[in-house]
């Protein structure tokens, strides 16, 4: 499959703090890919550079196989962002800033016209079209953010935080805008914060941490990495926990009357747990299976000493 970003060893320095140290990724053309880490990991950076907005300080980086530094223009027109700040003109209508956004590409304005209305028209504010962008809700600004890096028509389509801070109806409606996108044969490369984003939306995932590439798998591939609990009820619950010698199993205790089985391998252990007890003399009155979450997987990849220690210099400058 063609590759719609190829990074290799990109490094960018910022005076001391070194924001990207030797990242390197693939995202396949088609794909849907998520970006997470820790506040000062890089990702803002990583993208600044995709756009041509940050010059790297070393390794390569292309679009669609052009390179974003001596093919600038090429790569450029195939990418469309949102970003996490409103760098919004604010003194005109919004209908009208869409199409200067498109005139940058060399879009006529007959053809910019439609494409922004089909913009506002996705995004669900065209009927806001003659409005100025201060006079939005914050709502709708998100949804403005989101037309004007549609307006270009991108092959790529890089989101970085598109839903901080919008409420719940919200960031539903934006995730089923994406989502339609991508199953239209956009690329789509998304930062966040929230985990759950990242587990309904993504093909793949990478986790970052200072500036460098900690991980590369689906959300499934590493949520199987964490450990599951299986709590159960007894009838008659024991005051010390009993155990259990099996592959996988992390540790068994009693919390609030209940045990509970911390496990890699939560679903496959339930029968032999079963047995199990009933051998020993317990009722079983209840069973319930807690699933390892992508967001536990997180914290434990990116906890460490540096990243710990590091962030808050390189989160003034890198976000």
């Amino acid at each position: 499959m063609a590759e719609a970003i190829r990074v290799r060893d990109l490094r960018k320095n910022y005076g001391d703090v070194q924001a990207l140290d030797g990242l390197s990724l693939t995202v396949e053309e088609g794909e849907f890919f998520g970006l997470l880490g820790p506040n000062g990991a890089g990702k803002t950076t990583f993208i600044n550079v995709l756009v041509g907005l940050v010059r790297e300080t070393g390794g390569e980086a292309e679009v669609f196989g052009f390179d974003v530094e001596t093919d600038y223009r090429e790569a450029r027109d195939r990418i469309g962002l949102a970003p996490q700040e409103f760098n919004v003109d604010r003194f005109f209508p919004i209908r009208e800033v869409l199409c200067h956004k498109a005139g940058y590409h060399g879009i006529d304005h007959e053809e910019a016209q439609r494409r922004a209305d089909e913009a506002l028209k996705t995004v669900g504010i065209y009927e806001k079209r003659d409005t100025r962008f201060d006079w939005l809700s914050g709502g709708m600004k998100r949804r403005f953010m989101l037309a004007r890096a549609l307006v270009s028509d991108p092959e790529l389509l890089i989101l970085d935080e598109p839903t901080a801070g919008v409420d719940v109806q919200l960031r539903h409606d934006l995730w089923d805008i994406i989502n339609r996108m991508n199953d239209e044969g956009t690329t789509i490369l998304l930062t966040t914060h929230y985990i759950e984003e990242a587990e309904r939306l993504c093909d793949r995932v990478a986790i970052v941490d200072s500036g460098r590439k900690v991980e590369v798998a689906s959300p499934d591939e590493l949520m199987s990495r964490g450990t599951d609990t299986v709590d159960v009820g007894l009838a008659d619950p024991p005051t010390v926990a009993p155990t259990f010698d099996y592959d996988g199993v992390v540790e068994s205790r009693m919390a609030e009357g209940r045990l509970e089985v911390v496990t890699s391998r939560g679903g496959a252990l339930v029968p032999d747990l079963l047995r199990d007890l009933e051998a020993m003399g317990h009722e079983v009155t209840d069973l319930d299976i807690r699933r390892a979450s992508l967001e536990e997987v997180f914290v434990d990849m990116t906890r460490t000493d540096s990243s710990v220690g590091g962030s808050s210099e390189a989160e003034e400058v890198v976000q």
